[in-house]
């Protein structure tokens, strides 16, 4: 596995603390956010990255979603338009803000 090769998702992780929230959204074909994790190690360099130009957090997983949330879903909830996310779909790693998550965590039908 190749690590995030973003300067942007880089950044957005190094604005990460410890204990923050995250969604963990499969990216490549399901589209879906399936479950939370926790920052558990602050930005460090990527070790298979021979550049060293980017890096990497630590989540540990904290609980899978009751329902996951697709990003067509995403998209068609007018409240989330602006929405990294839906912006920049491509992009790995986003931010989240707290009207977001709220919205989200509501579609997903869970608490922490």
């Amino acid at each position: 596995w190749d690590g995030v090769r973003s300067h942007q998702a880089c950044n957005n992780m190094k604005a990460m603390k410890l204990g923050d929230h995250a969604f963990f959204y499969h990216s490549v074909k399901a589209r879906l956010i399936v479950g939370i994790v926790e920052v558990v190690k602050l930005y460090y360099p990527d070790p298979s990255d021979d550049s060293e130009r980017f890096g990497m957090v630590d989540f540990k997983a904290i609980k899978s979603v009751n329902k996951p949330v697709s990003l067509a879903d995403i998209k068609a909830t007018p409240e989330l338009r602006d929405m990294a996310l839906v912006r920049q779909s491509r992009l790995s790693v986003c931010p989240v803000s707290d009207g977001e998550w709220k919205i989200i965590m509501a579609m997903a039908e869970t608490t922490l």
